[in-house]
């Protein structure tokens, strides 16, 4: 790849938004022997070769969504696309969304930021991404037209890969994209459209994309639309309904036990750095995880703080379990 044209796109691509970026620390992650279900289901789905899907997992905050996205973007960046390959392996992309950084809260570099990221993980594919900058410089522009972008820095590489027919016998490269909802929402339309667009072209491989966010009107508005729905497979949060949502759940009994695991695993962390601190008895730690509500958010938030890193652990504990007590009774 011409030197001056990669480094353009290394300046313009999301680093921050990557799955495992130091931005992003502390990454949150489905400690073992939690979500055992969920994951089982969504692996088999992005094992799938007949044909390309958005997998979309979609709930209210501090479910644990972003967990469930690492945790996947993760095991894929650990899988080979082939037993040959010393370097390809099967994310081919990640974007994690976030309001609090500008750049990851806009669609402006999101078809970059995965061209670059392509490029890296398949090398015989940079070729191509470099043509399409040379050929037009200004699609790196984050106010250029989304679907410019799409064309020629996902779509484009993508045609490359399946031109070539080496995939076709492989387990499908995988595109994770979290908090979808923490982008801009009059671009977030379109994006999915785009998405669609690509993976229903005949022309591109088979590839997969793992999709969350809470479920917001614009989302699921865009999301649900006719032309979309051979594509998805949704994911809901509760447990009513038919099909998936009465199968797999972010918000089940399951979900009890998993925080539970959750909270024990932080607090044997804890006590392995501070010797002195007592473990909590077996009712204590079911009060905390029932206190939760099955919302990983609160659960982690109680632990920041007993371990706060700066008072006296115990301390701590006694008082989060009298204002659990007080507000909860």
């Amino acid at each position: 790849m011409a030197e001056g044209t990669w480094e353009k796109l290394s300046q313009v691509a999301v680093l921050g938004a990557e799955y495992d970026s130091p931005e992003r620390q502390p990454h949150p992650k489905c400690l073992e022997g939690t979500r055992v279900d969920l994951l089982k289901f969504i692996y088999g789905l992005l094992d799938k070769r007949e044909k390309s899907q958005i997998i979309w997992l979609h709930g209210t905050a501090g479910v644990g969504k972003s967990a469930v996205a690492f945790t996947v973007a993760e095991r894929m960046k650990g899988l080979k696309v082939t037993e040959e390959t010393k370097i390809e392996t099967r994310l081919a992309g990640s974007f994690f969304f976030s309001r609090k950084h500008t750049n990851r809260s806009t669609t402006g570099h999101f078809f970059a930021t995965l061209a670059y990221q392509l490029a890296r993980n398949f090398p015989s594919v940079q070729t191509h991404v470099n043509r399409a900058i040379r050929e037009n410089p200004a699609v790196l522009n984050a106010s250029m037209s989304l679907r410019d972008q799409m064309k020629a820095l996902f779509r484009r590489p993508l045609w490359h890969m399946e031109s070539t027919g080496r995939l076709r016998e492989c387990p499908p490269p995988v595109f994770v994209v979290d908090a979808l909802d923490e982008c801009k929402p009059e671009t977030v339309a379109d994006l999915i459209s785009l998405l669609g667009q690509a993976l229903s072209d005949p022309e591109l491989p088979v590839v997969h994309i793992l999709l969350t966010s809470r479920s917001e009107e614009h989302i699921r508005k865009a999301i649900q639309k006719e032309e979309m729905r051979t594509l998805v497979c949704e994911i809901p949060v509760n447990t009513s309904g038919e099909g998936i949502a009465g199968t797999i759940s972010l918000d089940g009994e399951d979900v009890d036990n998993d925080i539970h695991v959750f909270l024990q695993h932080s607090f044997t962390d804890l006590c392995s750095r501070h010797p002195d601190f007592p473990q909590p008895t077996a009712d204590n730690l079911t009060r905390l995880a029932n206190r939760a509500g099955r919302r990983f958010i609160v659960a982690s938030t109680m632990m920041k703080f007993v371990d706060d890193g700066y008072n006296d652990p115990r301390d701590r504990l006694e008082l989060m379990l009298e204002l659990t007590n007080e507000l909860l009774p």
